[in-house]
Formats: C-alpha cells, sequence, structure tokens
C-alpha cells in the first residue's frame, strides 16, 4: 500500500510542470493575440467615410461608403472606386491625423 500512495504523489509532480507550461503559453502567446484582435476589431467599428486606411494587399484610399461587411475605396490617381472587405483594412487614419502630421 506504500508503493501506491507514493505513485500517486508522483504523478501529480509530473502533472505541475505540465500546467505551468499551459499558463506560461496563454499569458505570453494567447492573451497578447485577443489583445491584438480586439484593438484591430474596435478600429474596424470606428471606421468612417473620410477615413484614409490602408489594406492588406498594399492599396491605400480614402473610404467613400460602409457597407455591412465591405467598403468602397477611392484609390488615387485615377479616383477609382473599389469595393473590399473591411477585413482587409489593416490600418486607419483620419483626414485629422494627416492634417496634424504635415
Amino acid at each position: 500500500m506504500a508503493v501506491q500512495a507514493s505513485g500517486g504523489g508522483l504523478g501529480i509532480g509530473m502533472l505541475l510542470p505540465i500546467v505551468l507550461m499551459f499558463a506560461i503559453f496563454y499569458f505570453l502567446l494567447i492573451m497578447p493575440q485577443q489583445r491584438r484582435q480586439k484593438k484591430w476589431q474596435g478600429m474596424l467599428d470606428q471606421l468612417k467615410a473620410g477615413d484614409k486606411v490602408t489594406t492588406s494587399g498594399g492599396l491605400r484610399g480614402t473610404v467613400m461608403a460602409l457597407k455591412d461587411d465591405s467598403l468602397h475605396l477611392r484609390v488615387p490617381p485615377n479616383n477609382i472606386v473599389l469595393e473590399v472587405t473591411k477585413a482587409s483594412v489593416v490600418s486607419v487614419s483620419t483626414t485629422e491625423e494627416d492634417v496634424k502630421g504635415k
């Protein structure tokens, strides 16, 4: 019986490093990714006409109109109007920020 009791204690000792490893992965990998995702979603929710955006494909343009999951983007130099998904927007700068920066 004494052998069985010590064997059970050994199992808990081996389980502790695994639990600790999962905790480290959560704080170093999962939690920062969730924060980035939440910040990006907030940026998309704040989009409005007149914002200058950059898409994941490298297009830079001005938002002309918004739909549920897409937006109309005016792209210079010929002022072509394209419809792109909101999910493709990588960064946003409002017109006020552009004026202050120049």
